[in-house]
């Protein structure tokens, strides 16, 4: 792991989110060095499935070393934001780092603070195990992760560079080499396992989708119970699927292998597969003839516009739109197929 320097001693860090999970890792990793840390972060009583306070967190910073400033901020509040803000400089003076999740907005105020204020953002290349993927995760989820402690090396290893490093989209593995890093079993939960993928990561799926196939790694999502289903109608959710069909190839079921069932709500909804297991595959509304291999319910209003490109399959996924079932690998390779076809829906 990445070495503590001593170099953030007297930096003010504020950090949204500090109260578990990677916030707090990068904010003990800070105060290691003697940081200042405001923790900005809502949860001020205990949750039995999300353990950890901002005072829980601020006990375990001063533990560290460093200095905390608990502030309750729900980051949707901008009148919260402010307050937090002055409340960080009326006690450290100022505050020189911030991790916000903006990563959309780093290019635009990486220019606007050219010399002043360096933005970046940083991204893990595999999940992350944090009580929020314990929720979303079935059992054994936490064997294909790794832990905060390389999101917090990588976030300390941004905050040692210069303000001229500044508009940067990082993934924590690459920084971490640049630093001298080698070993990466070392941040897994299980090392020497197969991980999975950041959600929001565009990588090629099909070389981890292999190993975790060959390894059985094959995590569960819970799956909220599906609406109930209507008849088939003549609309959006079929010329969807007749699309999809007339896409269909040899190639694309060698390559896939899977079966994926649909369970829709709303219009048009109800129960549908895609069968890419069968020569030439195969597309219907039903059940599939052979076990699916992967469950997807959502509205069909959210599944036309999944599989037009207009709503990405791990964004659908991550804000709960879309809840998943059964094998991950062959999601992710599903994700691939649709923006093939993104073209032509």
């Amino acid at each position: 792991m990445l070495p503590n320097t001593g170099k953030l001693a007297g930096c003010t860090v504020f950090i949204t989110g500090a109260s578990r999970g990677i916030g707090k890792a990068i904010a003990l990793k800070a105060a290691k060095d003697g940081a200042n840390i405001v923790i900005a972060a809502k949860t001020t009583q205990s949750h039995p499935k999300l353990p950890g306070t901002i005072y829980t967190a601020a006990a375990e910073i001063e533990a560290a070393g460093g200095k905390a400033l608990p502030c309750v901020v729900d980051v949707r509040d901008e009148q919260q934001i402010s307050s937090a803000v002055e409340k960080a400089v009326e006690k450290f003076g100022a505050y020189t780092i911030a991790k916000y999740g903006m990563s959309m907005c780093v290019l635009g105020m990486a220019e606007e603070f050219k010399g002043e204020i360096a933005v970046n953002a940083l991204w893990p290349r595999t999940a992350i195990h944090t009580a929020a993927m314990d929720m979303l995760g079935g059992s054994g989820v936490e064997s294909q992760c790794r832990k905060v402690d390389i999101i917090a090396d990588a976030a300390y290893s941004i905050f040692k560079k210069p303000k001229t490093f500044t508009g940067n989209f990082i993934i924590d593995e690459n920084i971490l080499k640049e630093e001298g890093i080698k070993n990466f079993d070392v941040y897994a939960i299980k090392p020497g396992h197969p991980l999975l993928p950041d959600f929001f990561l565009d990588e090629h799926p099909d070389e981890l989708s292999k190993q975790l196939e060959s390894s059985g790694a094959v995590p569960e999502f819970k799956e909220e119970k599906a609406q109930p289903r209507s008849k088939p109608r003549s609309g959006a959710v079929e010329e969807t699927f007749r699309i999809v069909k007339d896409s269909l190839s040899d190639d694309v079921v060698k390559a896939t292998q899977a079966v994926y069932q649909f369970e829709l709500s709303g219009e048009d909804g109800g129960t549908w597969f895609l069968d890419l297991k069968s020569k030439g595959g195969n597309v219907g509304h039903g059940e599939p003839s052979d076990r699916a291999d992967v469950v997807m319910s959502m509205s069909t209003e959210d599944f036309v516009k999944m599989f037009s490109g207009k709503l990405k399959p791990t964004m659908a996924f991550m804000s709960g739109k879309l809840k998943i079932k059964g094998n991950m690998a062959l999601a992710i390779k599903l994700e691939k197929l649709m923006n093939q076809m993104n073209s032509r829906l």
